[in-house]
């Protein structure tokens, strides 16, 4: 795939040309005022039946937003004696916190992780065990469409509530650190990492490889793969309301979410990438105050960025970053 966006010159300077919507302060605290009030059970951890030699497991229940009960896996390097530092895992499109052994890169590294399960995905790469109870308005297939009618309906303040929400439980978990959290994920999961980074003082790092859901109304225009592409199909179909939808979507965009990151993070996209356009992303980028300490740039590259060299290098930058 040839370069399709911006010149890299021109993408270090981007920026969202799109207005931060009114109040998105305000009705961030809002929702994960409500979702902390409506929770009704704490936090469960038990263990769990692996095989594992080198990994303690746990299944984990913790209540996200409206109090429903999301499951994650707990894993800790076995015979750990002292709090360790903590990488949540956020998980990419379809995807689902799968079986305990497809997930054991960063305990492998020493760090305690939390796997977080996205509600009612997981059943197109790997498997999900969390409903979303909560229906929508019509919509496309998959989620991006989901209560794109308010706001307060759209899937991903739900997905992004319970990220927060796993933020709130590391501190109920054994072996855990609360002091030294990172926000940790690919595609979808790089979005809900820099959004939990943007709205809970407690993460203390945050990484990205290739976010999704930064300038959405500029990626629905250069892009028809999935998932923006499910978008275009929707407003192909309702095609009065495109600024109405990408105006709720606005809420939902990290690139608006990311002036209130403040801790060190770590980023990584692919200039070819024509899943999660590079511009959108810079725009997210360039929206910090404080400048993220790792900007990974592959020229040749995809989605997948920088795939298994990104992993290598990021595993050293949270090592140094919260040991």
């Amino acid at each position: 795939m040839p370069r399709f966006d911006l010149p890299l010159e021109e993408l270090r300077t981007y920026r969202n040309p799109r207005p931060v919507p009114s109040g998105l302060a305000a009705y961030w605290e809002r929702t994960l005022d409500e979702a902390r009030g409506a929770a009704t059970s704490g936090v469960r951890c038990v263990p769990a039946e692996t095989g594992l030699v080198t990994v303690d497991a746990y299944d984990v229940t913790f209540p996200g937003f409206g109090g429903d009960e999301i499951k994650a896996w707990w894993l800790l390097p076995r015979g750990a004696t002292s709090e360790l530092p903590v990488v949540i895992e956020l998980l990419g499109y379809g995807g689902g916190r799968g079986r305990v052994h497809e997930r054991l890169h960063w305990a492998s590294h020493g760090f305690a992780q939390l796997v977080v399960d996205s509600r009612g995905q997981g059943s197109i790469w790997n498997a999900g065990a969390t409903p979303d109870p909560h229906g929508s308005g019509p919509a496309g297939p998959g989620m991006l469409t989901r209560g794109v009618d308010h706001p307060d309906h759209l899937y991903y303040r739900r997905l992004i509530t319970d990220v927060v929400r796993a933020v709130d439980a590391v501190g109920h978990l054994p072996g855990a650190d609360p002091r030294r959290v990172a926000t940790v994920g690919h595609s979808q999961g790089g979005a809900l990492a820099l959004a939990a980074a943007a709205l809970h003082s407690g993460v203390a790092a945050t990484a990205a490889r290739a976010p999704f859901l930064c300038g959405i109304a500029r990626a629905v225009e250069l892009t028809d793969a999935p998932p923006y592409g499910e978008l275009a199909g929707y407003l192909a179909v309702h095609r009065t309301q495109a600024e109405n939808v990408l105006a709720v979507l606005d809420h939902v965009d990290v690139s608006h979410l990311a002036p209130q990151i403040a801790c060190p993070t770590w980023i990584s996209v692919g200039l070819t990438d024509v899943t999660c356009p590079p511009s959108g992303i810079f725009g997210a980028i360039n929206a910090m105050p404080r400048r993220p300490e790792q900007v990974r740039v592959w020229p040749w590259n995809g989605h997948e960025a920088g795939g298994p060299d990104d992993d290598a290098h990021l595993a050293d930058w949270l090592t140094d970053t919260l040991t």
